[in-house]
């Protein structure tokens, strides 16, 4: 038990440490935005965020029923 302990903590602090890299090693450094909108691809692509989306949906559905 204490084995498979040791060996899981062991694991999660090497992927801690390949995350960190970059805000380890470089001045200034940061991890880089996850986020969908900020992804450049996607946006070339015409993806948004599901809540950007359900915001445009939202809005043209308003304007739909307000007369």
């Amino acid at each position: 038990m204490v084995k498979i302990f040791l060996v899981s903590v062991l694991i999660i602090a090497i992927a801690v440490a390949l995350l960190s890299v970059r805000v380890i090693l470089l001045k200034g450094g940061t991890m880089k935005s996850q986020h969908i909108k900020d992804n450049e691809y996607l946006k070339s692509k015409g993806i948004h965020c599901v809540l950007d989306q359900d915001r445009e949906e939202r809005s043209s559905r308003q304007s739909v029923t307000v007369e």
